[in-house]
């Protein structure tokens, strides 16, 4: 196909299609009083269906049908968008094997149980942590331990907005860090990084900004009583211990995955947890989980890779050169670019996806080392999540507790003191690596990472 037309901006009509229809419908439904379904009514795929319908309207004479058609599905067979499918996959097998054999509520009875009273809110942040980092899912953390805030918060008379925030806030410093959670596969995937090398950058700014939370969690907490059984068969956490351990160590992701589920099984067998039939049945289960943000990934890839096709991307690469001068600049653009998406759908692994191909040439122009630059997507993505009334984890947290959106997203102090971490720590370049101060360059002329630092 020679002198074939581009379209610049155009070609994101099939992006913009899926946007509107989606949040569009979301704000309709809200409007005739849907309440927290609102934004259910029409799911992310039928409006992704939308899109492809744009894409295949889409092109001009010089490409027909059958080119557009291509050009969609070579979007999708991209290599990178195949790896993080099954590591979504494998993930998700993880979980469900993990979970099956009891894993969950042993680690959640564990930390209970360890939490001395007069810390009790900085303890369920912890442990709230601690699991989501382990699991990789902020809402089957907050599943697992917002029903028991709740009980301690309404037994002794605590503040309930407080008590449910501490589980939201350390739900989503896990869902932020854990190797194993899909916004840190997109991230990293999407920034061409290592796993290792985003836990350790992203890791520090976390960790500030948890300690500082779980300051303000003690001074305005209440004492209270725990009541109830917690106890816990330790050998039931050590799956979750053995994928945090051996993921810092640099161990391969799939291989990390199947070992994971090998040890998580073994240990259902041994406890009797499940027999073989329950084995498989927990990995099905668990890899169906990751069925929908799979397929959702494909399509958006296919969506992506028309509009590259038809220059969308050239178009706003150019643009973004143009505007964005400095280094902090494209960081600060990759950061609102990420919170944009994710405001407007209200996920953020899916935010990540879209955010990351169109920012990766630009922070390669200003050489951001990938590691940064895939922390501050997954980082800024987590910080919207878990403000935004229409989120999936706070309207969890309103079903747990029947308050107002708006008084847990006022006393979720982590996700907030996060977002001032990360913006400080772009404003005054903190943690940045020898080769970025040095301006050694980490990207060939194909935009491909040559050192993953």
């Amino acid at each position: 196909m020679e002198n074939k037309k581009y379209y610049g901006w155009k070609g994101f009509f099939p992006l913009l299609t899926f946007l509107a229809i989606y949040l569009g419908s979301g704000l309709i439904c809200a409007a005739l009083g849907y309440g927290g379904d609102s934004f259910k009514q029409v799911p992310r795929m039928a409006a992704l269906v939308g899109a492809l319908l744009v894409c295949m309207c889409m092109g001009g004479k010089e490409r027909n049908l059958e080119y557009r058609m291509d050009t969609f599905c070579k979007g999708m067979s991209n290599q990178g968008t195949m790896i993080m499918i099954m590591v979504f996959l494998l993930a998700g097998a993880f979980s469900g094997v993990a979970k099956a054999m009891g894993g969950v509520q042993a680690t959640a009875n564990l930390g209970l149980s360890l939490v001395p009273t007069q810390f009790m809110f900085a303890g369920l942040f912890l442990i709230s942590a601690f699991m989501a980092t382990a699991m990789g899912t902020s809402m089957g953390t907050i599943s697992a331990v917002g029903p028991i805030a709740v009980a301690v918060a309404e037994s002794a008379g605590l503040n309930l907005a407080l008590a449910i925030s501490t589980v939201l806030g350390g739900a989503m410093f896990g869902d932020n860090l854990s190797m194993i959670s899909d916004t840190t596969i997109a991230a990293t995937r999407g920034c061409g990084c290592e796993m290792r090398d985003k836990f350790k950058m992203n890791g520090v700014i976390a960790a500030v900004a948890a300690v500082l939370a779980m300051v303000i969690y003690t001074v305005v907490g209440s004492a209270a009583e725990l009541t109830g059984d917690f106890s816990y068969e330790f050998i039931k956490v050590i799956p979750y211990i053995f994928i945090l351990v051996f993921a810092l160590t640099g161990c391969n992701v799939f291989i990390l995955l199947l070992a994971g589920i090998g040890v998580a099984g073994a240990i259902g067998f041994a406890t009797s947890s499940f027999d073989i039939p329950g084995f498989a049945q927990a990995m099905g289960s668990g890899m169906s989980g990751m069925y929908d943000i799979c397929l959702i990934a494909l399509l958006l890839r296919g969506v992506g890779g028309v509009a590259e096709e038809l220059g969308a991307i050239d178009w706003l690469v150019k643009k973004m050169h143009a505007s964005v001068k400095t280094r902090k600049g494209a960081e600060y653009m990759t950061a609102g670019m990420v919170s944009v998406f994710d405001a407007a759908m209200a996920n953020n692994t899916i935010a990540i996806m879209m955010a990351a191909p169109l920012v990766r040439k630009v922070v390669a122009e200003h050489n951001v080392a990938p590691k940064r630059a895939a922390s501050i997507l997954d980082i800024f993505s987590c910080v919207v999540q878990g403000i935004i009334p229409h989120g999936g984890q706070i309207l969890l947290c309103v079903s747990l507790t029947g308050l107002s959106p708006f008084s847990i997203i006022g006393a979720n102090y982590y996700c907030f003191l996060l977002a001032l971490v990360a913006l400080a720590t772009i404003q005054f370049g903190l943690g940045r690596t020898k080769e970025e101060k040095e301006g050694i360059r980490m990207y060939d002329e194909n935009d491909e990472v040559v050192a993953l630092k």
